[in-house]
């Protein structure tokens, strides 16, 4: 079921006016009106005409709108799906002339079995990327958590479940969580081998034990922090989380159940992905604000990066080994390096353009993998550093949006594609 967010802030891209979004002339039908008073006063019109999308993918854009504010009913939502297809179809993506992408075989399967495509470049590594469909239709799979025994773990955000897949046999079980409509976001495993996650519409953090299927729920100790997004361990086991829309960062230890909670120093800063560097130091990006911070683990003080473009809006990260910083720079197309020891920013455009909002992202053995999700059909990219090269990869089946990534045991990458009711598994041979 759709559902409204928690603040009325605009999906991350760069914002115009509504004196602008209203010059924009859109085709006359039912979803016109919807569009231009509840979409348009917030998104730069041109995000709409760029790209064309299946139904079932604009379907997504709505969810994701609503997601982060927009005044949209459910019956206003499917009007506005339907009226969106039918005058933005499907019409592929070109890559630039400069940076092609390297084209895979056409390989479909039937619906049910994973399917898979080999990508292989001239130069540098070759790529299979492998999907599965998950069990319960329309579950939205949101986060994938690759485990250490192998398995691929997924939140089913609308069907209220995790689920484990098997990769080598294709098996998928789901977990029924212990709260209804908990909107199961973020996914952490602990050393113990539970699968941590955020229940982002009921103000909760669950731990799942898959020995016995048994779920303990840790409520937020706030009545503001509703939201709970994304969350990681420290190497003490620790777990540090974002709350979205409250503008919160906490800290949760396991042991004793203790929940604490900050405020972002930047009003309506967003904190969304979180991840921890090699110090113990947790960093999050502040998708409503062109910033990165940093927590410090024990006084729970926050520091402040601004990037030097304002309109940057980076939405997830990444940290190397040398604890540099990457971001996907969601409203700009744009992949950036922060280091935080110098403060030094540099970025690169994406392959895809400046509307090809990189998103989920993860550094392997030194090179940095991310999707676009805004080019249809999305993109697997790497990033060399070394010698500033990126190679492109589209997904088989389009993607549907690749909201978060993890690498597995064996150096891959884990996906969950939320339009496509799809996880999916790159792959990489050097």
């Amino acid at each position: 079921m759709l559902k409204h967010a928690l603040l009325p802030l605009a999906a991350a891209a760069l914002l115009t006016t509504a004196g602008a979004a209203a010059a924009q002339t859109f085709p006359d039908g039912p979803g016109k009106e919807i569009l231009e008073k509840k979409c348009s006063t917030c998104h730069a019109p041109e995000q709409v005409t760029t790209f064309g999308r299946s139904a079932e993918e604009w379907h997504e854009v709505v969810v994701n709108m609503i997601d982060l504010g927009a005044e949209v009913n459910e019956e206003e939502a499917k009007v506005l799906v339907e009226y969106l297809a039918k005058n933005w179809p499907v019409k592929g993506s070109t890559p630039p002339a400069d940076k092609p992408a390297d084209k895979p075989a056409e390989q479909p399967a039937p619906k049910g079995a994973a399917s898979a495509v080999a990508a292989v470049a001239s130069h540098g590594p070759s790529v299979t990327i492998r999907e599965w469909d998950v069990p319960t239709p329309n579950s939205r799979p949101h986060d994938p958590e690759a485990a250490a025994d192998g398995s691929i773990w997924y939140t089913g955000q609308r069907a209220n479940v995790l689920g484990r897949l098997d990769p080598k046999t294709g098996q998928i079980k789901e977990f029924a969580l212990k709260t209804p409509d908990s909107g199961p976001h973020g996914l952490a495993e602990d050393r113990a081998g539970n699968i941590w996650y955020t229940g982002n519409s009921k103000a909760l953090i669950g731990k799942l034990d898959p020995k016995t299927g048994q779920v303990t729920e840790y409520p937020m100790p706030d009545p503001v922090a509703k939201d709970p997004h994304s969350l990681i361990f420290d190497q003490k086991g620790t777990l540090w989380f974002t709350v979205q829309g409250a503008n919160m960062v906490g800290r949760l230890n396991p042991g004793t159940g203790e929940l604490a909670l900050r405020n972002s120093p930047t009003t309506k800063s967003l904190p969304y992905g979180i991840m921890v560097n090699s110090k113990g130091v947790p960093f999050f990006v502040e998708f409503g604000a062109n910033k990165i911070a940093s927590i410090d683990p024990t006084s729970m003080v926050i520091r402040e990066w601004t990037l030097p473009d304002a309109a940057s809006r980076p939405r997830r990260l990444a940290i190397d080994g040398q604890d540099n910083i990457w971001y996907s720079d969601y409203s700009r197309g744009y992949l950036g390096r922060l280091d935080p020891a110098t403060s030094q920013v540099k970025e690169w455009l994406s392959p895809g353009g400046a509307k090809s909002q990189p998103y989920g992202i993860a550094v392997i053995d030194g090179k940095v993998w991310y999707s676009e999700s805004g080019v249809q059909p999305n993109t697997v990219v790497m990033f060399d550093p070394a010698t500033e090269k990126f190679q492109t990869w589209p997904i088989p089946s389009g993607g549907g949006v690749v909201r978060n990534v993890s690498v597995t045991k064996d150096g891959n990458l884990a996906m969950a594609l939320s339009g496509l009711n799809k996880i999916g598994l790159v792959e990489i041979r050097k």
